[in-house]
């Protein structure tokens, strides 16, 4: 099982041998919003190109984070987990020339708000005229 991390949303993926079908918390990527199944496709679409057809089934779980945090966690853990799969580095070079973000976490999060303020960076200004 691969994950993938993005925000605070979290996804796995489990790899098996079979016909090509891919499940995004149980459903089939065609009952996704549009642009959503695309960002999906997309490493999978790349994998394709390179090494042809791939016969592998592909179910991923998401939790925690919003839809969009989601579903950029799952096209990495996706990606990582075909990458994996086929222990290909001509792959992990193509993921890696097209899109670094296909292979490497976004590692950045939400600064903290400081004590006293509503906001973490900004500091309220004082008039005291």
């Amino acid at each position: 099982m691969i994950s993938g991390k993005r925000k605070t949303a979290l996804a796995k993926v489990k790899v098996a041998v079979g016909n090509g079908k891919i499940l995004y918390n149980s459903l089939p990527l065609t009952n996704l919003f549009y642009l959503h199944r695309l960002a999906l496709e997309e490493p999978l679409e790349i994998a394709k190109n390179v090494l042809g057809n791939l016969p592998v089934d592909m179910s991923v779980r998401t939790s925690g984070g919003g839809s969009e945090g989601q579903i950029q966690a799952a096209r990495l853990a996706i990606a990582k987990a075909i990458v994996a799969f086929t222990k290909s580095a001509e792959l992990k070079k193509a993921y890696l020339q097209y899109d670094r973000a296909l292979l490497v976490a976004d590692t950045r999060r939400k600064e903290p708000y400081k004590p006293g303020d509503s906001k973490a960076r900004s500091k309220r200004q004082k008039s005291y005229r």
